[in-house]
């Protein structure tokens, strides 16, 4: 019985790990512009796709496989951060001025041009990544295994989840952040570009949120067009559990749904798992309607 749960408990970890990662490009983008951001679930498994074209071209090349999984990393992040940059000019700037409706119209049609995208590209197929680009390396402890691929998850996970808490909070322009999701008009009367921050909160969650994709395809081995919005959709949640717009608060309702997620996999039914997370989101929404680490915001009228 400790064997399980402490698998479970390794298991919701990782996954934990992930939809932490992808819930912070909604928090960041919700606390700066009060919108979501549908399309970020869909950037996210584009950066495992340029992953997985940089892990495949460099196959043969001789290099070291942990040399090819570093650079893989690194070039998804340049790449989707580009992406993420790109959509904040074409689809949210020009409708900066107008209704939130229209802004969440654009915002889904933009989650379906890039999933039918990734789909002209990469075809429908499910994609397979490679079994060999990590040494197979295994753990046991207490009954419970724990792999490679999920120490690097976890560890990785846990590494820029706590650079982006120091960047955010302890630098200049984390400072800058801050003010313009608070007031964008007094931040702009402080000095502040605005422009500049909003753009720079559509890189930097969108390269975050290609780590979480990438990991994706490392854990599961595996990739297919639609799947940026199931892990989006469960992100989006994960991000409102622990207060949308909390940047502390998308990391603790990641790690949470992970949790429960793993646990009601491993000790009901994994076929449950979507209806358990919503029944988990209605009820903490009934206790905080703000989140677990929201707070109660007055609405500028």
């Amino acid at each position: 019985m400790l064997g399980i749960v402490l698998q479970q408990l390794v298991n919701g970890l990782t996954v934990g790990g992930i939809y932490a990662l992808i819930a912070l490009g909604y928090t960041m983008v919700y606390g700066v512009l009060r919108l979501i951001n549908f399309a970020h679930g869909d950037l996210c498994i584009f950066g495992a796709y340029i992953g997985l074209v940089a892990l495949g071209s460099g196959a043969g090349s001789g290099q070291s496989h942990l040399l090819l999984v570093g650079a893989a990393f690194i070039l998804a992040a340049v790449v989707v951060a580009a992406a993420g940059l790109a959509l904040e000019f074409t689809a949210y700037r020009p409708l900066r001025k107008a209704d939130r409706l229209s802004a969440v119209v654009s915002a889904l049609g933009a989650s379906l041009f890039i999933e039918n995208g990734i789909m002209l590209l990469w075809g429908p197929q499910l994609k397979v990544f490679p079994s060999n680009l990590l040494p197979a390396m295994h753990w046991t402890f207490g009954g419970a295994r724990i792999d490679l691929v999920q120490v690097l998850i976890m560890l990785g996970s846990a590494v820029l989840m706590a650079v982006l808490y120091w960047f955010v909070h302890h630098t200049r322009y984390g400072t800058a952040m801050r003010a313009a999701a608070s007031d964008q008009d007094a931040a702009r009367l402080m000095g502040i570009n605005v422009n500049r921050v909003i753009s720079s909160v559509f890189i930097i969650g969108p390269a975050i949120g290609a780590v979480g994709g990438l990991f994706i395809g490392l854990y599961y081995r595996q990739v297919y067009f639609t799947m940026g919005w199931t892990y989006g959709l469960n992100a989006f949640i994960a991000a409102i559990i622990g207060g949308i717009g909390n940047i502390p608060g998308a990391m603790l309702g990641g790690v949470l749904l992970g949790l429960f997620n793993a646990f009601a996999a491993g000790f009901l039914s994994s076929s449950w798992q979507e209806a358990i997370t919503f029944a988990l989101l209605i009820g903490i929404l009934l206790v905080r309607p703000s989140g677990l680490l929201g707070e109660r915001v007055a609405e500028k009228v």
